[in-house]
């Protein structure tokens, strides 16, 4: 059982990565168009190789929202803030059954093993609840987007589109949160190690 959910963590975990990856790309794009069309309109272009720097300007790409120029990129910011929107909630999987959270246990760590480990069931579930109440509110954020029409300024996708892969991690968080929290309570009742401990991001 803790396979599948360690396995569906990690490949939340990917596909956060992936489009964390993207998103640097299309940063490093959208700067690098900004500053070349911003040398390219400087007076010296302008005055000594105005011609060359005009057809630099006027090149046209083929993009998936129309043709791409020389610049910035369009809509570069509703990108980002869709796809980090979606990272952080596929990292959320993957930090919870790992452990990985930052911890900070200058107190609890003299206590002893039994109360550490109902505190640590304690955490799980408020984690839970947490998670659960996150994704049940992207749901209705999502449904009321949908509702609505609601789209992006400049590029004009639908905002629910964003909320909804970003309740795709809210939720899978939510699964692994719940099945943790109910492995800690067991571990709790019967003494024994059912799931492995995480390590955790001690402070």
């Amino acid at each position: 059982m803790h396979r599948i959910f360690l396995r569906l963590s990690t490949l939340m975990a990917i596909a956060g990565g992936i489009v964390l990856s993207i998103l640097v790309a299309l940063i490093v794009f959208s700067i690098l168009g900004r500053e070349l069309n911003a040398l390219l309109h400087n007076s010296f272009f302008q005055t000594n190789m105005k011609g060359f720097a005009d057809w630099l300007l006027g090149i046209e790409l083929p993009g998936f929202w129309g043709a791409i120029k020389l610049g910035p990129v369009n809509g570069d910011y509703e990108l980002v803030e869709a796809g980090i929107a979606f990272s952080i909630f596929a990292f959320l999987p993957l930090a919870q059954i790992s452990g990985s959270h930052a911890t900070v246990d200058i107190f609890t760590s003299a206590l002893p093993d039994k109360v550490q480990h109902l505190l640590g069931a304690v955490i799980e579930v408020i984690f839970a609840v947490v998670l659960i109440l996150i994704a049940v509110q992207l749901y209705h954020g999502t449904v009321d987007k949908m509702d609505r029409h609601q789209t992006t300024f400049l590029l004009q996708f639908p905002l629910w589109w964003a909320y909804a892969v970003s309740l795709i991690g809210a939720v899978a968080a939510a699964v692994v949160s719940v099945y943790l929290a109910l492995m800690r309570l067991v571990e709790t009742v019967t003494g024994r190690r059912i799931v492995p401990a995480g390590e955790g991001a001690d402070h």
